[in-house]
């Protein structure tokens, strides 16, 4: 009789410790399959890499002429706590898929994916900028668009031609969703958010940081 309660109390005891092994397995598992390389995007840049960013000159909006020329804004930044710009060619609706898109500044990508349901094709790129003689950073993001030309770590020139207007995989009519952050922000976000604290008005910091006569219009040939 003993031997047989021993056993059974053994058997019991086995099976806890496969039960609770089992579930601490289970817990752990997202942690043990986490892919060690992790997005670019989503590293904090080294010191040594943010010293060989280039400083940026200035700044050129991304569709359209240098100075967003035959281009319209069909929600600004905070309008419905919208974080960014809806740029959209003067035709509307979809007549401007497949239009240039540019950098709108010298820097570094930093991730360019499909950013998942509601926002397509994603490319954000860092730059560098003087502000009253002190060197600051900022983003350059551009959502929804069909074709990207440029890979994570890439490093790109002002003016260079990164995408192509799309429709976020067809859920919009054609339109680049156009925001600028601030350093503090390397992730591909919500879009529209009551707090607007690490965004800023993308089209008034082109305008502060043009660096450039008004009559200076027109883009370089792309190569």
């Amino acid at each position: 009789m003993k031997s047989r309660a021993l056993r059974i109390a053994l058997l019991v005891f086995a099976v806890l410790v496969l039960t609770c092994a089992g579930r601490v397995f289970f817990k752990l598992w997202p942690e043990l399959t986490r892919p060690n390389r992790v997005d670019l995007a989503f590293q904090f840049p080294s010191p040594l890499e943010l010293a060989g960013l280039p400083t940026a000159s200035r700044f050129d909006f991304p569709m359209g002429s240098e100075h967003g020329a035959l281009t319209y804004n069909a929600q600004r930044f905070t309008e419905n706590r919208h974080l960014g710009d809806d740029l959209n060619g003067i035709g509307g609706e979809n007549s401007d898929l497949g239009d240039p898109i540019y950098a709108v500044a010298d820097g570094r990508v930093l991730l360019a994916r499909d950013g998942g349901p509601g926002w397509g094709n994603v490319i954000i790129v860092l730059h560098a900028y003087l502000d009253q003689e002190q060197r600051k950073f900022v983003q350059s993001y551009y959502a929804h668009v069909e074709t990207m030309l440029v890979h994570a770590g890439d490093k790109v020139q002002r003016g260079q031609q990164i995408a192509t207007v799309g429709t976020g995989n067809g859920r919009y009519l054609a339109h680049l969703h156009f925001e600028m952050r601030e350093f503090t922000t390397p992730f591909i976000g919500p879009g529209y958010r009551e707090d607007t604290r690490g965004w800023v008005n993308p089209t008034g910091f082109i305008q502060a940081h043009r660096g450039a006569p008004e009559d200076d219009v027109g883009r370089a040939p792309q190569m």
